[in-house]
């Protein structure tokens, strides 16, 4: 554990990721940054720390016990950035993982020590005056053409360098405005404004009223336009883009249009920062630079409104994914609320109006559960429930939400509890909709346990109750849910619902509920002894999952496929899918028994097979490739890799022509329409003619059977 501490600019960032990427080789599994400037509650440092770790968040375990179960036995770098103003979180986060992680180092940056034992500590000291004059002298030039440190300058330079103190990031401010100063004005200007700046504050360290002084002179030397945006900005936290910045800072001196302008303006003089998370292009404030424009909107009066507006904004993104979630971009929605998770956080801390916590909260349900933040969506459901204790609409939907992440949970007494609150307020208030989503999750939680003819009924209830009110969302919802529930009861419906399901989502591009139906049919065919077609729904189930980050999700498809592999005598084979399974199951903080036992019972029954068939030590080794496919991201390409397996032969190709085969081919790997067109170079509408010209030729309903057909021909084709 070595903390390198130091006052605020003096490069404790920049030195620590230096060291890392310096040292990455040392580290097989890996040197990652946890940035902690953008968090605020303590409570929230280990989750934060998990997700940049890649740990799901999906169990019942306190997240810090699951991040030192994911650590015990890596060897890597884990620099935690940021620490000041989380010490105590941050100390008690290092002393659990040291204890449990023996080969894990842990490199920390902070304006204090964590006073720690073990702890080794590296005063991070200023630039010396020589590299002070080269990283100005860099820093110009890349501003200004030609300028350099000569003999006829130096004077100058080593004067400002020195002004400075040798901070890079007050360096790297002066020279920014190069671009339109000379050297002379540069260092004029900024003695001027460190005696303005200093002033007002004679028990600040000197090092930390220097850095005041240069970014105060850079936020004076802006426009007043800008200046105004960038204390609006200040309210983001962690990053935004473009429509955030222009959701929340156009009014009452900037225009809409003006915003994009205005930031590259910014962009130019080093005071905002261009990224790309995710494949998203996002910008954020350096926290330094973020706090100061905070301090100077709270002076403006206008910071409330500001928090205000940044709220509302992200309502209104949560819950126009929440109303839009059943169609195409379901991907690219989770991804844009993973990258504003801190947005969220901050949003939710705003507390003018607790009815308006409520509804963020609930909007939230895809990202708490779809997206991987379990455990975050229980606490600050909980936490916005206790808050806002009146009986109103949107506790109501909070308690769903809550209801929803405590089953994904399979914490079933408290959704029970929540179940019986929500239906007392959905009768106080006389509200239809609420009942019906009652009644629905009713049938969830005797579905988890065991009962799923009981839950049908549940279903098909709250499916026509919502159709009837016209909550077109809702009804997909428990329309889904029936679909997979008749399927794995074995209902003699269940065809023509999951057709009808997997028919309007073809249409709409979803993905997510695709995948669910397809698994569900999958165990309906396995449980009817069609290991093939259980086999051909499994992997196309995987291909739906592709790019969701559903860890039980794609644990159970990844069971159901080790099963079928293994009953086909591929056992080593099956045996690396167990391996992959369970890696994902213990990072869930679950098993395949939670999902009733029936499945727990196949689950065994494979295990013993494959370990029979290979013996002890073959099938150690088996599990243990497997398990290196940790995460679904990694798992899915995995288990779909047909590279093994030989392609099928044209002599039991059928009636179809060379073209439709290769169609066929992709419709079983759960390619969508416009998968297959991108992968062919077809249009849409002529990759949905052949789709219509193989079901007609075959006499199929669905694509389902396409790919039960295609697989079971493969197979033929082997023996």
């Amino acid at each position: 554990m070595v903390t390198l501490a130091g006052p605020g600019g003096v490069g404790k960032t920049r030195l620590a990721l230096e060291v890392a990427a310096a040292s990455a080789k040392a580290f097989p599994d890996g040197a990652w940054l946890v940035d902690l400037a953008s968090v605020q509650m303590p409570e929230a440092v280990a989750g934060v720390a998990a997700n940049v770790l890649g740990v799901p968040d999906l169990g019942t375990r306190p997240v810090l016990e699951q991040l030192a179960g994911y650590l015990a036995e890596r060897r890597m770098l884990v620099v935690l950035d940021n620490c000041e103003h989380l010490a105590d979180a941050c100390a008690k986060l290092v002393m659990n993982l040291l204890a449990a992680a023996p080969e894990l180092h842990i490199l920390a940056t902070s304006r204090h020590t964590l006073d720690i034992t073990g702890e080794h500590i590296f005063i991070v000291p200023p630039l010396s005056p020589e590299d002070a004059i080269g990283l100005l002298e860099d820093r110009g030039s890349a501003v200004r053409s030609g300028f350099e440190v000569s003999k006829g300058n130096w004077a100058v330079v080593a004067r400002l360098c020195a002004d400075l103190d040798g901070l890079p990031l007050a360096i790297e401010l002066a020279a920014s405005r190069l671009r339109t100063l000379t050297l002379e004005q540069v260092a004029e200007r900024l003695e001027d404004r460190f005696g303005l700046l200093t002033s007002g504050s004679p028990i600040a360290l000197p090092h930390q009223r220097t850095l005041r002084g240069a970014i105060g002179w850079s936020y004076e030397l802006c426009s007043p336009t800008e200046r105004l945006l960038w204390n609006r900005l200040s309210v983001f936290a962690g990053g935004f883009n473009l429509d955030a910045a222009e959701g929340v800072c156009v009014g009452e001196g900037i225009g809409k249009r003006e915003v994009l302008d205005l930031l590259d303006r910014l962009v130019s003089q080093s005071v905002v920062l261009t990224l790309e998370t995710e494949g998203l292009s996002r910008y954020r404030l350096l926290e330094t630079i973020r706090q100061y424009g905070r301090e100077q909107l709270a002076e403006s009066g206008d910071e409330e409104r500001l928090l205000l507006r940044h709220r509302d904004f992200f309502l209104a993104l949560a819950r126009r994914i929440d109303g839009h979630w059943y169609g195409p971009g379901q991907v690219e929605a989770l991804a844009q609320l993973r990258v504003d998770h801190p947005n969220l956080l901050a949003a939710l801390e705003c507390d003018a109006v607790p009815r308006t916590r409520l509804a963020l909260a609930a909007a939230l349900g895809f990202h708490w559960c779809a997206g991987g933040f379990l455990s975050e969506g229980r606490r600050q459901l909980e936490r916005v429930l206790a808050l806002a204790p009146e009986s109103v609409p949107e506790r109501g939907r909070a308690l769903l939400a809550a209801i929803w992440v405590a089953l994904t949970q399979g914490d079933l007494a408290a959704a029970d509890r929540w179940l019986d609150e929500a239906d007392a307020l959905g009768e106080q208030l006389d509200d239809a909709a609420m009942r019906a989503q009652v009644g629905g999750f009713r049938g969830v939680s005797a579905h988890y346990r065991g009962q799923p003819e009981k839950s049908i009924s549940r279903y098909e209830d709250a499916c026509a109750t919502l159709t009837a009110l016209g909550d077109e969302r809702e009804a997909t919802s428990w329309l889904l849910a029936l679909a997979c529930v008749q399927a794995y009861a074995a209902d003699p419906r269940a065809s023509e619902t999951c057709r009808q399901v997997i028919g309007a989502f073809e249409v709409s591009g979803e993905r997510w509920g695709r995948a669910q139906v397809l698994l569900g049919l999958g165990h309906n065919a396995w449980a009817n002894g069609d290991a093939e077609a259980a086999k051909a729904l499994a992997r196309s189930a995987l291909a739906s999952m592709q790019g969701f980050n559903d860890y039980a999700m794609t644990a159970r498809m990844l069971e159901l496929l080790a099963w079928t592999t293994s009953f086909g005598g591929a056992y080593g084979r099956a045996a690396r899918l167990l391996g992959t399974a369970s890696a994902l199951w213990r990072s869930a903080g679950t098993s395949i028994s939670a999902f009733g036992p029936r499945a727990a019972e196949d689950h065994v029954r494979c295990e013993k097979a494959v370990a029979s068939a290979l013996g002890p030590e073959a099938y150690a080794r088996a599990l243990e490739e497997g398990s290196r496919h940790e995460s679904p991201s990694l798992a899915i390409p995995y288990a779909l890799d047909f590279s093994h397996e030989p392609t099928v032969p044209t002599a039991v190709a059928g009636p179809l022509t060379r073209r439709e085969r290769e169609v066929a081919a992709l419709v079983a790997q759960g390619m969508s329409n416009r998968q297959i067109a991108s992968t062919l170079r077809l249009s849409p509408r002529t990759a949905a003619r052949h789709i219509e010209n193989i079901l007609a030729k075959l006499d199929f309903r669905c694509r389902a059977q396409v790919a039960t057909w295609w697989t079971r021909h493969q197979a033929d084709g082997l023996r």
